[in-house]
């Protein structure tokens, strides 16, 4: 192996920091205003770190009293929970047979395109037939209802990343196990989704994060906390003549860590995916 030049070595390592200083600034001067009291943020010239430090935004969000802020916001962190975890799991649980039926046949592989192509519609152009539908189905304002319409984005696009998963899958493996008198849900559990733990682990990342940051159904199809999700809970936040940017930035904060922990511990699946799932010579 050639040895890389110094000066390319500091040009990459260069480039990485400039890259994670990009990505993290955002973050790291949300968290600064959520610290930060009024007459910090308010201040000129701007404060980069705050004189005092402020925690009561977060206690503001986090105290569920009734008729508050945070009764509001802990309904609509619930709400998020739910509905992003239920068209989770119900996407997955239809993108799984889905995606290994067209990736070991090809010959119906253009459905799945098809389907695909509904992503080129823009989302207000599917509104009004899919509030019809949740109306005539008596699912406004509902929490199972908004899982719904996610579900119908999320199956999609998991079966579209579960087959690139089942395509690297030699078809050798399954064909060995029928021949041995395995049944078709044997060779599902037992040897085809361990070996695409990796990419089950992230299809699933990825598709809760897609219901997580959902803005659009989520402020059409909900009317008040009973199904009223994080993105338009933190809306609402912003919607007064007053904003307190701060509380904003706090929502923000407090919104984000959810999915960090949860792809920190898919994360951990995907490492043991990789081990667990190898074929052994």
């Amino acid at each position: 192996m050639e040895r890389q030049s110094r000066a390319f070595s500091i040009f990459v390592h260069c480039a990485a920091l400039l890259l994670a200083a990009v990505i993290l600034a955002p973050i790291a001067w949300l968290f600064i205003m959520s610290i930060s009291s009024s007459a910090d943020l308010s201040a000129r010239p701007l404060h980069w770190w705050p004189d005092t430090i402020d925690l009561s935004r977060y206690a503001t969000l986090l105290t569920p009293v009734t008729n508050s802020a945070g009764a509001a916001f802990t309904a609509a962190l619930v709400n998020s929970l739910m509905v992003s975890g239920l068209a989770t799991i119900a996407a997955m649980a239809i993108a799984v047979p889905a995606a290994w039926a067209v990736s070991r046949t090809p010959s119906v592989s253009w459905s799945l395109h098809a389907v695909i192509a509904t992503y080129m519609l823009p989302p207000v152009a599917l509104s009004v037939p899919l509030y019809m539908a949740l109306a005539a189905l008596g699912l406004l304002n509902s929490v199972f209802g908004l899982a719904l319409i996610y579900l119908t984005i999320l199956a999609p696009f998991t079966t579209w990343l579960l087959k690139s998963g089942f395509d690297s899958i030699p078809r050798e493996i399954e064909s060995a196990a029928m021949m041995d008198g395995a049944r078709l849900d044997q060779i599902l559990r037992l040897i085809t989704l361990p070996l695409a733990a990796p990419v089950l682990a992230t299809s699933a990342l990825f598709a809760f994060l897609l219901a997580w940051d959902e803005f659009f159904y989520a402020l059409l199809f909900t009317s008040d906390m009973r199904a009223k999700t994080l993105t338009v809970a933190i809306a609402d936040l912003a919607g007064g003549r007053v904003s307190d940017y701060g509380l904003i930035a706090t929502a923000g904060v407090i919104a984000a860590l959810p999915p960090v922990l949860i792809g920190l511990l898919m994360q951990r699946a995907l490492i043991s995916g990789l081990t667990s799932g190898g074929v052994k010579g």
